[in-house]
């Protein structure tokens, strides 16, 4: 006898009780998020320290804040590693509730085990349904990979500074971030 899977909406995926592991709604399933190590967990507070200061009056800054979206025309709940997201673009009546709208920035720190390949893939998952942005950090290769909807990606290292006409006064280097978090 063969059982059919049923998908779950994101309606339902966020009903579940919360747990001990984070998941991501992926094609109608909850799928657990790899558990992050020193190097992740360090990039990702850095980050959140340095992105806070800069959009303290224009928009907020979230670590591991779910969001809904569409992929390939399913329900999508992905959880960035960290998402900005503008006063201008958050509805004013959001209360504790996963992001519904997508935001300006999404970014994702490659774990222990995870590949470009696959972040290359989700990259282009963020910017079909609406996120502007997607910061890719590679701790591996010191670098940082901006993907964007309308040209190729471009990767950072060292003291190249990371400018974006999206993210105004913003200007950060890869060298800056890792040394920051003592990587």
């Amino acid at each position: 006898m063969t059982q059919t899977k049923v998908k779950l909406t994101i309606a339902e995926f966020l009903g579940l009780p919360e747990g001990d592991v984070a998941c991501e709604l992926i094609n109608g399933e909850a799928i657990p998020k790899m558990s992050p190590k020193r190097f992740h967990s360090s990039l990702q507070a850095e980050l959140l320290a340095i992105l806070r200061v800069w959009s303290a009056s224009n928009g907020f800054v979230y670590p591991e804040w779910s969001i809904e979206l569409q992929r390939n025309g399913d329900d999508w709940c992905p959880v960035p590693d960290l998402t900005y997201i503008s006063v201008t673009r958050l509805p004013p009546n959001v209360g504790n509730e996963a992001c519904p709208v997508p935001p300006e920035l999404a970014i994702e720190i490659l774990s222990e085990g995870q590949t470009f390949k696959q972040f290359v893939a989700k990259a282009g998952d963020y910017l079909n349904a609406g996120v502007d942005r997607v910061w890719v950090i590679d701790p591996q290769a010191q670098s940082i990979t901006v993907f964007y909807p309308d040209r190729p990606p471009q990767t950072y290292t060292g003291t190249t500074p990371i400018t974006d006409s999206l993210f105004p006064s913003l200007e950060i280097t890869v060298q800056q971030v890792f040394q920051q978090a003592g990587i």
